[in-house]
């Protein structure tokens, strides 16, 4: 069913059962984001005319697109990225590979530092995790014919380049997620720009870990990296492009909880951190220095979220950070 346009704000609708799931506000791995901070992200519609689309984006930061891949292509990808979990602890037994209803009955602390940088304890699992990112049916998934048209037609570009490294994670429920931050940090190897687009595989519940973005932060973000920039001034080139430089905190994040980036930007104090329920399809992109990080995942029922990071540049950009022009393993230092 194709998603019609309707009025939105960034209020919660106090009528939506996800809204008042949220009154304990939303969580994050470092604390919780008062119910009075949250704010829902503008829905977009596909078929908006191509300068209301570019609009949105130059003005939020973000472009949340309803519907873009068709739902039975993402929930066969999440079938198959859960069968090679069929015969691990994982999956609830019995359970659909569609649904990936977490186990929490068998070993549950084997999984909770999955998310972010974090891999399965299991070496098995970590290992079934790293295959994943080089499995050919994944990598046909992310070069989606409705995800890179979109794409080239909304940047204006003839052709794209989807950089090989990308970020396929599962979060289980109350396991790690990852922290607050903004893409650049992780792609300073290249000046060009560079367009995420992070693609739920599945559907994923306001509390169930989905990306969060911090409303209007693109000049907050920029402002970050060139205070970082200035302090890295002595560095060597290796330490100045690291995102796990002396300036950074561990894993390369801006800061351990929502709080506490309150207290290091406090003009960051009146901005809302926008969230949703994302439906199988949908696609949020964002700018580089947009400032996000993912939920904790208190779905109700159990599910895992399913997601994956990509990242695009226009064909010819000289800028392309080439430190990420291979597929992803958990020792590439990035």
């Amino acid at each position: 069913m194709a998603y019609t346009e309707r009025p939105s704000s960034n209020s919660l609708d106090p009528h939506n059962y996800a809204a008042i799931k949220l009154a304990q506000g939303l969580g994050q791995s470092g604390g919780r984001i008062d119910v009075d901070k949250v704010g829902l992200l503008r829905p977009s519609a596909p078929a908006l005319p191509l300068d209301e689309l570019r609009r949105r984006f130059e003005e939020d930061g973000y472009l949340f697109v309803k519907g873009l891949i068709p739902r039975e292509d993402v929930l066969d990808a999440r079938e198959n990225y859960f069968n090679a979990y069929a015969h691990t602890s994982l999956l609830q037994p019995g359970s659909s590979l569609r649904d990936g209803i977490f186990n929490n009955s068998s070993h549950p602390d084997l999984h909770k530092g999955i998310g972010g940088q974090g891999l399965p304890a299991d070496p098995v699992e970590a290992k079934i995790l790293i295959d994943a990112h080089s499995d050919p049916k994944y990598r046909a998934f992310v070069e989606h014919p409705a995800l890179t048209h979109f794409i080239r037609l909304l940047m204006g570009w003839k052709q794209h380049v989807l950089l090989d490294r990308t970020m396929l994670r599962h979060n289980v429920p109350f396991g790690m997620g990852t922290g607050i931050h903004y893409d650049k940090l992780f792609l300073r190897g290249g000046e060009g720009y560079c367009l995420t687009a992070w693609v739920p595989i599945g559907d994923i519940s306001i509390n169930g870990g989905g990306l969060c973005y911090l409303e209007k932060s693109v000049a907050l973000g920029h402002e970050i990296e060139e205070d970082f920039t200035t302090r890295a001034a002595g560095f060597t080139t290796e330490q100045r492009l690291s995102a796990y430089n002396v300036n950074m905190m561990a894993g390369g994040m801006l800061a351990k909880s929502p709080n506490e980036f309150v207290s290091d930007h406090p003009t960051s104090k009146s901005q809302k951190w926008l969230a949703t329920n994302y439906e199988a399809g949908d696609v949020v992109f964002h700018h580089p220095y947009t400032i996000h990080a993912s939920g904790r995942n208190e779905d109700a029922q159990g599910r895992i979220r399913l997601s994956t990071d990509l990242r695009f540049y226009e064909t010819g950009d000289a800028g392309m950070d080439e430190r990420w022009f291979k597929i992803w393993d958990p020792n590439d230092g990035l």
